[in-house]
């Protein structure tokens, strides 16, 4: 135990150590223990340690450096008594999202349901789950999202005896203006903003655009709970997997008017007399020829799930906002049309500065419209409904109108819709004008053409509509 080598290991170890003394007696000591001597000179021996000295000090510089390379991911759940986060918090630390290198911290906010937070918190840290660095509740709401590389927002609970629809909808302003200002105020400088759950998806992304405009084009709204919902009752009907349905197109309100696009509807590996290697497919429209079950059940059930979202569980909505994340930092797959809720820029003849859901690819962690598509037009009555919705949403929620309004074939709504927009945003810069601005949109009287637009759709693709 008193050779150099020994002493040497087991002093990085932790070990007790022995003092030798000086260069002169380490050499005495070798001699005596191993038989052998050298004749390097104290100076350069002192020349040895000091290079010696400085390559450690590389290293030690070089561990910190990758140390800091796998910080790990700051993701932040607001409303996290809610269901889905069970749900969502192992599909974010299996390493499918975020890549099987990328550590994750994962933040729990709310302010509501205390128990059901630490219930949350104790179910997470049983996962022990390797990526999942750290878990924990944020207590204080002025440090939220802080350094947040992802915040995700779910439904936010309230009681249904108390609140209409309207007050909901307004209730969405006060929360969102919050989760804004500190998104600005906190986050990371690349934060990614997912909104998901089942009601006013759209709207809340709005606001959120709205009340953090630097991270706008960093927010989306998730759209592939319905997308899924509707893979799963084509798959039942035609007797295959949801998995090998593709390219379901959700145009519109995620959570209220929206319109399921079948026309680029392929499926892979289906059983049928003609078949053909994995990457065959077949436009789903051509293998159903139940048009009543298209044209009324399908339609009819997609419907009530916008309308109420009872049937998009907790586990779909937690796979829908993890699979679109996954989608953001990984890419979607090549090929593959997926759709999002983004503000739009005029494409596809929707209004400038909707959130509208639309197909989109994710490459290069950031998305893209596909506007290249051929024959996704979208007929204007059609366009005009999903227009409407999304619009009196905006209006019921900041006030300028008390209660929702039916559609009418002949409203001019993408004026209206532009000049609403111009008013809040002038609204943003000056929150002193609002009586002005409410004043301005009541006196935007729109006028009937004395017409119903009329449905214009190839009877022969069947598309699908809310």
């Amino acid at each position: 135990m008193k050779s150099p080598i020994i002493w040497r290991e087991l002093l990085d170890r932790g070990g007790k150590g022995m003092l030798l003394g000086g260069y002169n007696e380490f050499l005495e000591h070798a001699q005596l223990y191993y038989g052998i001597t050298s004749s390097m000179t104290s100076e350069l021996m002192l020349i040895v340690a000091q290079e010696n000295l400085e390559a450690h000090l590389g290293q030690e510089l070089e561990k910190e450096t990758l140390s800091e390379l796998i910080t790990p991911l700051q993701v932040w759940i607001t409303s996290a008594s809610a269901p889905a986060c069970y749900s969502l918090i192992p599909l974010l630390a299996s390493g499918e999202v975020f890549g099987m290198d990328a550590e994750i911290s994962v933040s729990l906010l709310d302010t509501k349901q205390e128990a059901c937070l630490e219930a949350v918190l104790m179910h997470s840290q049983d996962l022990a789950a390797p990526l999942l660095r750290s878990i924990a509740i944020c207590r204080q709401v002025e440090h939220a999202f802080l350094q947040a590389h992802v915040v995700i927002v779910l439904d936010d609970s309230y009681d249904k005896e108390v609140f209409g629809i309207e007050e909901c909808t307004r209730s969405k302003v006060l929360l969102c203006r919050l989760y804004g200002y500190l998104i600005e105020k906190n986050a990371h400088p690349s934060v990614r903003v997912l909104v998901g759950g089942k009601s006013f998806v759209n709207l809340k992304a709005a606001l959120l655009m709205r009340y953090a405009p630097n991270f706008a084009c960093n927010i989306i709204a998730v759209a592939m709970g319905v997308e899924g919902h509707a893979r799963g009752l084509l798959a039942r009907k035609m007797k295959t997997t949801a998995a090998a349905i593709k390219d379901v197109i959700i145009w519109g309100n995620i959570s209220g008017n929206n319109y399921v696009d079948l026309r680029k509807a392929k499926v892979f590996e289906y059983k049928s007399a003609i078949c053909g290697p994995p990457h065959y497919y077949r436009p789903v429209l051509n293998l159903i020829f139940d048009n009543e079950w298209i044209n009324k059940e399908f339609v009819a059930t997609v419907k009530n799930l916008s309308d109420t979202g009872k049937q998009l569980g907790s586990t779909l909505v937690a796979h829908s906002i993890a699979t679109t994340l996954k989608y953001w930092y990984q890419g979607s797959p090549p090929g593959e049309i997926v759709s999002a809720g983004v503000r739009s820029e005029g494409q596809f003849g929707i209004p400038d500065g909707l959130v509208f859901s639309m197909p989109v690819k994710f490459e290069n962690g950031s998305w893209v419209v596909l506007t290249d598509l051929e024959d996704v037009e979208i007929n204007e009555q059609i366009m005009a409904r999903m227009t409407n919705d999304i619009i009196q949403e905006k209006l019921v929620a900041f006030g300028d109108v008390v209660d929702y309004q039916s559609y009418s074939s002949g409203t001019d709504l993408a004026g209206h819709c532009e000049r609403n927009l111009s008013i809040r945003e002038d609204n943003q810069e000056d929150e002193s004008s609002t009586d002005e601005h409410k004043q301005k949109l009541h006196s935007d009287a729109v006028q009937n053409e004395g017409k119903d637009q009329v449905l214009s759709h190839n009877s022969e693709v069947n598309p699908m509509e809310q």
